[in-house]
């Protein structure tokens, strides 16, 4: 004979089923907070990715003026140029060529078209901020040894027809705003209230000291190094400024 199966009361079943379907929502709900809680780690962990990349972002896009070499370094060597220059445009790799041997260096970029350039210096200058508007410090680099290798210079521009190989649809339209006018008039403004009275010019800054010294003329390397031992001398008077008279504005060699 088969045993007798235990007689439960209905009510009982009732509650067991009851209890059944109370842990499955129970079960369920534990299980969606786990998978939210998986989400929110992994989406916390993409957004500190981001944040920690948005510096170097933020430096790779870093706005004018344009630097190159060790911008943590000591001194500072702005060049004030204008890009139609012949004498810009034969001095500029060589200064590149001494600032990439000299690590305590960084050059910065400072506009100064001529007006007996115009139109063409400041058009070319409108190109080299646009392609660094789009692609940063590299880019405005070579946008510059572009126009250089490839100008008529002393106002004559570049070649009819001729266009520049990285130009795209994001330049373009930084060329159709009047951003970088904005940046080349403060930058050429400042430079003629600073005493800059001719291109090529360079100011040689001692982030340390805090004192400065304008040269104006194609300066080699040699000349640069005494002016840096100079002004990093223990000498609390300012710096001397080598300048060319105030009615002399345009291109050095005079």
């Amino acid at each position: 004979m088969e045993p007798k199966r235990p007689f439960i009361p209905m009510q009982v079943q009732a509650f067991r089923r009851h209890r059944s379907r109370k842990r499955w929502i129970w079960v369920s709900a534990a299980t969606l907070v786990a998978l939210l809680l998986i989400w929110l780690v992994f989406q916390s962990s993409g957004e500190s990715l981001t944040q920690s990349s948005a510096p170097h972002s933020a430096a790779q896009a870093a706005g004018p003026p344009w630097q190159m070499g060790n911008q943590d370094g000591r001194f500072t060597l702005t060049l004030y140029a204008d890009l139609e220059c012949p004498f810009c445009r034969d001095y500029f790799p060589r200064l590149k060529q001494w600032v990439g041997a000299n690590t305590d260096v960084a050059l910065q970029w400072h506009h100064q078209p001529l007006a007996a350039h115009e139109p063409a210096a400041s058009a070319e200058a409108r190109l080299a901020e646009c392609a660094a508007e789009v692609g940063g410090q590299a880019a405005f680099w070579r946008a510059i040894e572009w126009v250089y290798a490839h100008t008529r210079s002393d106002g004559q521009g570049l070649p009819d027809g001729l266009s520049y190989p990285d130009l795209t649809p994001a330049i373009e339209h930084c060329l159709a705003s009047k951003r970088p006018d904005a940046v080349i008039r403060a930058q050429a403004e400042e430079a003629t209230k600073g005493g800059v009275t001719a291109t090529p010019s360079i100011r040689l800054h001692d982030r340390q000291t805090g004192q400065a010294i304008l040269l104006q003329g194609p300066i080699e390397g040699d000349s640069l190094l005494s002016a840096m031992d100079m002004l990093s001398a223990d000498d609390s008077a300012a710096a001397p400024t080598t300048e060319m008279p105030a009615d002399v504005v345009g291109d050095m060699p005079r």
